[in-house]
């Protein structure tokens, strides 16, 4: 079975606080960073590789095994904290559960540093200026260090969507399009009916 793509729920947390209090005793907010940012491209590249994906998560693999796999593959690639986390969730088959792990860890750091993650879908490609512009606005607004993941959708005609948490906010051209679509045909639809009340009356 794949990874387990879920809401952090209370077992998710109690790793997850537990994570951060060892990296904020080993570097501070630095550490705290670095780890959530390792965690996030082990994800990431579960997510994209079906095979590992599937290491990870699949039961028929031993945890001694599966750890030692992990230990071989991610030592000297990740932080000793980041390691030994994946070995003992790992040793307590609770590696199916990463995805939430991570999400809360995420909550956390953002809850506790005043740090907010932003997706942002655009047309094309944003170059370093067009990401510095938008977290320089989205921090003025929010009053907060603004992190932007920066990604193309296919089939935008240009414009910008941000998910910020569980909130789209949707400025893409192809939907102010349609609003205007929307209200045309409301008001075309109310000119019409007027028109009809007229001659009815007249």
């Amino acid at each position: 079975m794949p990874l387990i793509e879920s809401q952090p729920d209370a077992l998710a947390l109690v790793y997850a606080r537990s994570l951060l209090q060892m990296a904020e005793s080993r570097g501070g907010r630095p550490a705290v960073e670095a780890t959530l940012g390792e965690l996030e491209d082990v994800l990431e590249l579960a997510r994209g590789n079906a095979r590992f994906n599937e290491f990870l998560s699949s039961r028929a693999i031993q945890a001694r095994k599966r750890g030692e796999s992990i230990a071989r593959v991610l030592g000297g690639r990740v932080s000793d904290l980041t390691l030994h986390f994946l070995l003992v969730v790992n040793a307590k088959e609770r590696l199916s559960r990463l995805p939430s792990i991570v999400a809360a860890l995420d909550g956390l750091v953002q809850e506790k540093y005043g740090r907010v993650e932003v997706d942002v879908y655009t047309a094309e490609p944003l170059d370093g200026e067009g990401v510095r512009r938008i977290q320089g606005r989205l921090g003025a607004i929010l009053g907060k260090d603004v992190v932007v993941h920066p990604y193309v959708e296919d089939g935008m005609i240009g414009g910008v969507k941000m998910r910020i948490g569980d909130q789209l906010v949707d400025a893409s051209v192809a939907t102010q399009l349609r609003k205007m679509r929307e209200r045309l045909s409301v008001e075309g639809d109310a000119a019409l009916k007027a028109k009809i009340s007229r001659i009815i009356e007249g």
